[in-house]
């Protein structure tokens, strides 16, 4: 569904990405992990028009969109989800999920709004607070709902789980995982809860100094003893 060929990205000058040949097959989970500042993230922002692109291509399904800025890809389904900031923290929930549907009739609204309130029925109890009072596991569930409330086709999801409790973080990877296997959503997890997040994935990517190390089957680098341990802390 999303590609990128010989991508080399960064900020500016600062050169993080080198020569990215990555794929995001539709309705998979594809895991992108690696060591703190490999570059995970910046390869969630070059997919969205955010970080600066210096040579290479971004593809989705066939159309190149390189040179389209964010909210031109946001149009085309892919929503980005970052780690920090992800909700209007001085409104209220039910606010927060109208505001993501805002340029939908009245009905699909609240069909959409039924959806996500399935999917992530702990929001329902929160309509009427401001998102700024959630905790940090339901504040992850809001930024996906609105997601889901633009009917978003793939998923860019930057640390989900950063600083939630074990708990806490087994369930927002269990809600991921049935995104993909309810609704059909691809989706591309950065995340650095690598066994977790390899065992609900189906593809992996391992990033290591701007560079792909590793790519195949999640459950192959789950199993990869040298490079987990290597690399990720597994044992």
């Amino acid at each position: 569904m999303l590609k990128t060929e010989s991508l080399n990205a960064g900020y500016g000058k600062l050169h993080i990405l080198y020569d990215i040949d990555f794929e995001a097959p539709k309705r998979e989970i594809t895991v992108v992990v690696g060591p703190n500042g490999s570059g995970k993230s910046t390869l969630l922002k070059a997919l969205f028009g955010l970080a600066t692109i210096y040579s290479g291509r971004v593809v989705l399904e066939d159309k190149d969109i390189t040179k389209l800025p964010p909210h031109k890809r946001a149009r085309l389904g892919i929503a980005y989800v970052p780690q920090m900031d992800n909700v209007f923290a001085s409104l209220t929930v039910e606010e927060n999920l109208k505001m993501a549907g805002y340029l939908l009739d009245p009905k699909e609204l609240k069909d959409r709004i039924d959806l996500v309130l399935d999917i992530f029925p702990n929001l329902r109890k929160y309509l009427k607070r401001k998102a700024g009072t959630l905790s940090g596991g339901e504040r992850q569930m809001l930024a996906i709902a609105m997601c889901l409330i633009r009917d978003a086709r793939l998923l860019l999801l930057d640390e989900p789980t950063a600083q939630l409790a074990p708990k806490i973080a087994t369930y927002i990877l269990e809600k991921i995982a049935e995104l993909r296997d309810r609704l059909g959503i691809t989706i591309v997890l950065v995340e650095q809860n690598a066994r977790k997040a390899l065992e609900i994935g189906d593809r992996a990517y391992l990033l290591v100094s701007g560079r792909v190390v590793f790519r195949g089957k999640a459950s192959e680098l789950l199993e990869h003893k040298e490079l987990g341990k290597l690399y990720l802390g597994l044992t």
